[in-house]
């Protein structure tokens, strides 16, 4: 029974290894000197040890949101994708109703401008 998993081991070692190897040419090669453009803040606007109750744009954050919102909505299409077979035409006619759905708010929010970053 345990040559079944067999398998997952020799995976497992291969992935380990590959990591390890990769960390260690990264400590090996890399200088590791630290300059101004690598200490700067990214993604988020603002520096990140200045006091907390200073203002900050929200518009990242909605932008954020509404990526993982339509993300996760998309992820929806894999599993139907796996059963189309077997749903048929049911499943289609449910799955072209959430994409529709879908569209309709994707085309709110850009007619709203949720997706500007003016």
């Amino acid at each position: 029974m345990l040559h079944n998993y067999l398998p997952i081991y020799v995976y497992l070692c291969v992935a380990l290894g590959i990591g390890l190897v990769l960390l260690g040419l990264g400590f090996l090669i890399g200088n590791g000197q630290k300059y101004a453009e690598k200490l700067s803040p990214y993604e988020c606007g603002f520096e990140p040890f200045e006091d907390s109750r200073m203002r900050f744009d929200v518009r990242y954050y909605l932008v954020a949101i509404l990526f993982i919102v339509f993300d996760l909505e998309i992820a929806f299409l894999f599993p139907w994708a796996i059963t189309l077979e077997e749903t048929g035409l049911t499943g289609i006619l449910a799955m072209g109703i959430f994409l529709v759905i879908l569209v309709v708010g994707f085309i709110y929010e850009w007619k709203k401008g949720a997706l500007e970053w003016d």
